[in-house]
C-alpha cells in the first residue's frame, strides 16, 4: 500500500504545484512590473520552492550534442548498440576519426538513472570512445520480460563486453564495482579472448568491512528479512510493470535525502536567496543539479536484495565465497578474482566518501592478488566526497587525467591527446599501487591516525 498512498500524496499535490507554477510564472515575468519588487520575488521565490518540492522529476537527457577536441566542436550522437528489457547500451558517436581507446562506462543500478554520469561521460567523450549502460525503470518492465538480479547484471555486462571485443576499458562508477570485477574474473577463469584491457573501479564497495558508513552499519544490523520486508514493495497495475516487486526509487531518494538532511536543506535555503537576490546563475546550478539528484527510478528487489546480501551482509566477493548462476545453462561458477592476470587495474577513491569510504574499493587489488604490481594502480582524491570522484571540477582537473594515461598506457597505438588538452589539465599519472602504502592494513591505520588527530583536535 505505500507504493499508492505515495502516488495519491502526489495527486494530492497535483493543485498546490500547478497553483505554485502558476504564480511563479506570473511573479517571474519581465513584463511584469512586480516581478521587480522585492515582495514579487519573493513570492515568485516561494512558488517555485513549493512546485519543486512536489513535483515528480523524469528520466533527464544526457544532453551532450558537441565535444571539443583541440579547441574544436565535434558534433556527438547517441546510438543504441544493444536493447534488453532492463537495459541497454549506448554510444557516444563523436564525428571524428580519431582512434582513441573504447570504454565501457558501467552506471550504477541504484535508484539514479546513468544520466547522473553525464559529467564523467562528458569528461570521456574528448579522448574516448564512450559506452554506456542505461538500466530501465523497473516499473516500466512488464512482468512478463522476467526477472532481474545480480547475476542478470553480470550476464548483461558479459555480453556487452563480448560485444566490444577484446580492446575495450570498462570503468565502474560506485555500485557497478562489484559485478564489473566479479565478470572479469569470470571471464579471466574461462580464458576469455574478450577480457578488457582494463579495469577503473571508482569509490565501489569491494569490501565494506575496512572502513565503515552509514550504509554498512545498517547493513550489518540488520538480516536479510528486514530489508525485504521494509524496502520491497509491488509496483501499483497501472504502471506497465505493475505488480512487479521493486525498491522503489522514493524510498532511495528518502534515504538519499536523510544521509545529508542538513546539506540538502541548506542547499533550498541558498536556492531560496539566490532567487530572492536575482542571482540567476547559481539559481540554475541547483536546478541543473537537483533535477538529476531527485529523479528516481525503481530497481527489480531480486537485484537490490541479491546485492545488499552479496556485498554487505555476507561479503562473499573478498571471502571469496561469490557464485555466479548462468542463466543460459543454470551452471554456477565460482567467482575468482586471483585468476585476473591480464586486465589492469587502477582504483580511484574520495578522502571524504561516506558511501563507499576508504579503502573499500582500494580492497580490489588485495584479491587480485595474481595481477603483477606493474598492472596496479591507486588514486586517493583529497578533499572530495563520493560524487566528486566522477563529478565536477576535482574529477575534470584531478582524476580524468590520471584515468586517460592509465588507459592509454595499456592501450598501446592510441591517438595522442591533443598537445592543447593536455595543456589544459596536465598529463597526470596515477601511482603505482603499493600495499604498505594502499592496502587495508595501511588504510586502517590511517584512519585510525585521522580520528585520533580529530579527536585530539576537538578536546582542545
Amino acid at each position: 500500500m505505500l507504493y499508492q498512498l505515495h502516488d495519491l500524496q502526489y495527486a494530492i499535490n497535483t493543485p498546490l504545484r500547478l497553483q505554485a507554477e502558476i504564480t511563479k510564472t506570473l511573479l517571474s515575468n519581465p513584463f511584469n512590473p512586480l516581478s521587480y519588487t522585492p515582495a514579487g520575488r519573493t513570492i515568485a521565490a516561494s512558488a517555485e520552492l513549493v512546485e519543486r518540492l512536489t513535483r515528480r522529476f523524469g528520466k533527464p537527457e544526457f544532453g551532450l550534442p558537441f565535444t571539443t577536441i583541440d579547441g574544436k566542436q565535434v558534433a556527438v550522437h547517441e546510438e543504441i548498440i544493444a536493447k534488453r528489457p532492463f537495459g541497454q547500451l549506448v554510444n557516444f558517436k563523436r564525428a571524428c576519426d580519431r582512434n582513441d581507446p573504447k570504454v565501457l562506462l558501467v552506471a550504477p543500478l541504484s535508484g539514479h538513472y546513468a544520466t547522473l554520469l553525464r559529467g564523467t561521460v562528458e569528461g570521456l567523450l574528448p579522448h574516448h570512445n564512450v559506452f554506456v549502460t542505461d538500466w530501465a525503470d523497473a516499473r516500466q518492465v512488464p512482468l512478463n520480460k522476467g526477472s532481474f538480479d545480480l547475476d542478470s547484471y553480470i550476464s548483461y555486462l558479459r555480453e556487452y563486453l563480448a560485444m566490444l571485443g577484446p580492446d575495450v576499458h570498462v570503468m565502474a562508477v560506485c555500485q557497478p564495482a562489484v559485478p564489473v570485477l566479479a565478470t572479469v574474473a569470470l571471464m579471466a577463469s574461462e580464458n576469455d579472448p574478450n577480457q578488457p584491457l582494463s579495469m577503473t573501479l571508482m569509490g565501489g564497495p569491494i569490501d565494506t568491512r575496512v572502513s565503515k558508513t552509514q550504509v554498512t552499519d545498517l547493513a550489518e544490523q540488520r538480516p536479510i528479512s528486514w530489508f525485504e520486508q521494509m524496502a520491497v514493495h509491488t509496483v501499483p497495475f497501472y504502471y506497465p510493470g505493475g505488480m512487479r516487486k521493486v525498491y522503489p526509487g522514493f524510498l532511495q531518494l528518502t534515504g538519499f535525502m536523510t544521509m545529508n538532511l542538513d546539506r540538502h536543506m541548506g542547499s533550498y535555503m541558498n536556492l531560496f536567496k539566490h532567487l530572492v537576490q536575482g542571482d540567476g546563475q547559481s539559481a540554475d546550478k541547483h536546478r541543473e543539479f537537483y533535477n538529476e539528484y531527485l529523479a528516481v527510478m525503481d530497481i527489480p528487489a531480486e537485484f537490490y536484495l541479491q546485492t545488499v546480501e552479496t556485498v554487505f551482509i555476507k561479503h562473499s566477493l573478498p571471502r571469496g565465497l561469490m557464485e555466479w548462476k548462468d542463466e543460459t545453462t543454470g551452471e554456477t561458477m565460482r567467482v575468482r578474482p586471483q585468476d585476473i592476470k591480464r586486465t589492469a587495474l587502477l582504483t580511484v577513491e574520495g578522502e571524504r566518501d561516506d558511501i563507499s569510504a576508504r579503502g573499500q574499493t582500494t580492497a580490489a587489488h588485495e584479491i587480485c592478488y595474481s595481477l603483477p604490481q606493474s598492472k596496479q594502480y591507486h588514486h586517493l582524491q583529497i578533499g572530495t566526497g563520493h560524487y566528486g570522484i566522477f563529478n565536477g571540477r576535482k574529477y575534470r582537473k584531478n582524476i580524468l587525467p590520471r584515468i586517460r594515461w592509465f588507459m592509454r598506457q595499456q592501450d598501446p597505438g592510441k591517438d595522442a591527446v591533443p598537445a592543447a588538452d593536455l595543456e589544459a589539465t596536465g598529463d597526470l599519472r596515477p601511482v603505482r599501487y603499493d600495499r604498505d602504502q594502499h592496502g587495508i592494513a595501511a588504510t586502517r591505520r590511517q584512519l585510525r591516525e585521522q580520528n585520533s588527530e580529530f579527536y585530539k583536535a576537538f578536546m582542545d
